[in-house]
């Protein structure tokens, strides 16, 4: 293929191999690493090790899923284009509005988080002065180097992820000859509550691949690299994860109780300079995670507005960098006033239910595209056949069943709000016609 193909939505496919593996990476190890294990052993103790692997081998499931569906296609879009392939393009506006969503919300949450990280160093970073001048400069950085090309932004994606794996690989290295063993020997089982709870909260660690699945039209031999991509990228993550886990709990006493666990524990074996590295692991890791927001969001828009769902000037791309600039700039702007204003929607509602709607589109998908004649055969089967696809929405049910009525009560609103502007849309399309 060529280096530089033009594709047909006007992008071009500067995404590799290895730049795919990267921004899987990028897009699940985010800031929970770096303050989840304290929780989940404060559920579950050493137990917590065997919910690890419990959870990564539900969210097996779903990327195999992901996997076979994204095999299929070339274009941009990822659970919208799914979505909107098998089961229309209500279903898809849908999908593809509420993972729009999902994506600012997290990026208001995570930006905060970034300053109140770097108010370590810095303590007047979290200050009412500084905090809407540094806001409005992350975002703005980000923004032109996504706008500045689908490359650029690949590369930044790449150094972020060698940047957040490389302080976590050192606190696992380092840090596994200092556990004491007796430590990591498990009490009495937990409660079937505390073991749901702890699991909850482990599979939205895993979760964050489909961000990546949405510049498909910029991936060099999407569909082959994809499949390739998501499970290399599981293959990295599910043993960090534990080994992570086992270095907490193993040099920290008090993780329980611990509001920084990797830094504390880091600071027990390693001292001042072992928690100021980690810290900074989480400073790059946010914000490598703010950069693979920006790339996934705006193109969901640029797919929508491309399908007619919404007006064609979200589907403009750049001159000169071919990039969905109007959407890119859009998204900066919605993710700007929402970190400012810190009035967002629920972030755990929007964040976790809305997510586990488009992985239940994906995964209900793998059936539905499997008997089409007119779409691309898949290059990629997932194993198990629909077993696997059962089994991965079965899951998916039971952790929708754990959303409290508030929580439902927010994902409907949203999902009233999308059918409104699908309509808005429509509407406008036709007094154009």
């Amino acid at each position: 293929m060529a280096d530089d193909p033009r594709t047909g939505e006007g992008l071009v496919r500067g995404i590799g191999r290895a730049s795919m593996v990267a921004l899987f990476i990028n897009a699940v190890v985010g800031a929970g690493i770096f303050g989840l294990p304290s929780r989940v052993h404060a559920l579950l103790g050493p137990w917590a090790l065997l919910a690890y692997l419990a959870c990564a081998l539900l969210v097996l499931l779903v990327v195999l899923c992901f996997a076979e569906v994204g095999s299929r296609f070339e274009r941009t879009g990822g659970p919208y284009l799914y979505a909107r392939e098998a089961f229309g393009p209500v279903a898809g506006f849908q999908v593809g509005w509420l993972v729009w969503l999902t994506r600012v919300t997290a990026f208001a949450a995570l930006c905060n988080l970034l300053l109140d990280y770097l108010a370590y160093f810095w303590p007047a970073a979290a200050s009412p002065a500084w905090r809407p001048v540094l806001v409005s400069a992350v975002v703005a950085i980000i923004v032109a180097v996504n706008i500045r090309g689908v490359r650029p932004a690949a590369i930044v994606a790449n150094v972020f992820t060698v940047g957040k794996l490389v302080p976590l690989l050192l606190f696992v290295g380092v840090g596994l000859w200092f556990v004491e063993p007796a430590r990591l020997v498990p009490g009495d089982a937990p409660g079937v509550g505390d073991f749901s709870a702890g699991m909850l909260l482990l599979v939205f660690a895993f979760t964050g691949f489909e961000t990546a699945t949405v510049p498909a039209g910029e991936v060099r031999d999407p569909r082959r690299t994809l499949p390739f991509a998501i499970l290399a990228a599981l293959a990295v993550i599910v043993p960090l994860y534990v080994l992570v886990q086992v270095v907490s709990i193993g040099t920290l006493p008090g993780l329980a109780t611990s509001t920084r666990p990797l830094a504390d524990a880091a600071g027990s074996f390693a001292g001042t300079l072992g928690a100021s590295v980690v810290v900074v692991g989480a400073l790059v890791s946010i914000a490598g995670t703010l950069n693979g927001l920006v790339l996934a969001a705006p193109r969901l828009l640029f797919a929508m507005a491309g399908n007619g769902e919404l007006p064609a000037l979200f589907a403009r791309t750049h001159p000169r960098h071919h990039t969905p600039h109007v959407a890119i700039m859009l998204t900066g702007l919605a993710m700007l006033v929402m970190t400012l204003s810190g009035s967002f929607l629920s972030a755990v509602a929007i964040s976790t239910l809305t997510r586990l709607l488009a992985y239940a589109a994906t995964c209900a998908a793998v059936p539905v595209l499997r008997r089409r004649a007119d779409v691309a055969p898949a290059l990629f089967r997932a194993p198990g056949g629909m077993a696997t696809v059962i089994v991965a929405l079965a899951v998916i049910a039971w952790l929708l069943a754990q959303g409290s009525a508030r929580e439902l009560r927010d994902v409907a609103i949203a999902m009233a709000l999308g059918f409104a502007l699908l309509w808005l849309g429509r509407r406008r399309s036709r007094a154009l016609a």
